[in-house]
């Protein structure tokens, strides 16, 4: 069997493993908590307003306007060089939107672990480094040294390739913006998850179902069954969650949702939580997928 790691692997596990990383990253990462707590400056930031993490659509418009401007140094631009500077100027005015952003998610990714606070501190300084070189490099060329420009400029593609390589292992390794329920949405057939007499109304409760965790709660109302894994960062709402009339709201970093459809009410979180039917069937609680039409 051929081994199928990446040739970078191992500074990458360095990197999980620094642990002189840790009391600089938590105390960034409490400070920027404390700035941006639950409110709508906080959706601004995380993309709760569009549905998905702000985050990376904003680094495509770094990334793009900085490597263009390098391939136009490779294969020719205007003689005078002035699209290069132009699109330089797009990804340094575009940097620091996208760097908020990133911090904002970065901030919240306890409790998920030390490896990737650890990870996005390097992971944004890469990325300042890069910003700096092409800040040099379109200084250079504005002052008339457009070969200074172009090894500057070829610098900063380097190590912006190396900081995308730790942005895309913080998403797609360590699972930093994606739904947490998106692969995991619960039983479609009806599923026998706990006796009704074990439930006490207000008091919500973790059960399974086919290997879903689900948070079930006897409410004034009746009964209501969410995805216990909070959409947001994972964290349990039967554990972490707080109740507030028709309103549970996680404990980890704010997101709120309705308990009838689990529809978002305040975020960090950007998608709705997933909602179960619920029925009593001879004293026993079943759950399942609500039929689509």
């Amino acid at each position: 069997m051929s081994n199928t790691k990446s040739p970078l692997s191992p500074v990458i596990d360095a990197l999980e493993a620094a642990a002189p990383l840790d009391a600089p990253g938590k105390k960034i990462a409490a400070q920027v908590r404390g700035l941006l707590g639950p409110g709508a400056l906080k959706d601004g930031l995380s993309g709760t307003w569009l549905g998905h993490a702000l985050h990376p659509l904003l680094t495509d418009l770094v990334i793009g306007s900085f490597v263009s401007a390098t391939v136009l140094d490779v294969i020719g631009g205007d003689d005078r060089g002035r699209a290069q500077e132009r699109l330089i100027g797009v990804g340094i005015a575009s940097y620091a939107p996208t760097a908020i952003t990133g911090i904002s998610d970065w901030a919240d990714s306890e409790p998920a672990g030390d490896g990737i606070r650890r990870v996005g501190l390097v992971h944004a300084a890469t990325n300042s480094v890069a910003l700096s070189l092409y800040t040099a490099s379109l200084v250079a060329r504005r002052k008339g040294n457009p070969g200074r420009g172009k090894l500057l400029g070829f610098g900063g593609a380097a190590v912006l390739g190396a900081a995308g390589l730790l942005g895309g292992h913080l998403s797609y390794a360590q699972g930093v913006g994606p739904n947490q329920t998106a692969f995991d949405e619960g039983p479609a057939d009806w599923t026998p998850v706990g006796e009704a007499a074990d439930l006490v109304e207000g008091q919500p409760v973790r059960v399974v179902a086919d290997e879903t965790p689900v948070f079930l709660l006897k409410h004034a109302d009746g009964l209501h069954a969410l995805h216990d894994r909070c959409s947001h960062r994972g964290c349990s709402l039967s554990s972490k969650g707080t109740l507030d009339g028709e309103v549970v709201e996680c404990n980890c970093h704010g997101s709120r949702f309705n308990l009838h459809d689990g529809s978002l009410l305040r975020g960090p979180a950007t998608t709705d939580q997933p909602s179960f039917e619920v029925r009593e069937s001879a004293g026993t609680i079943e759950v399942r997928l609500p039929e689509r039409s």
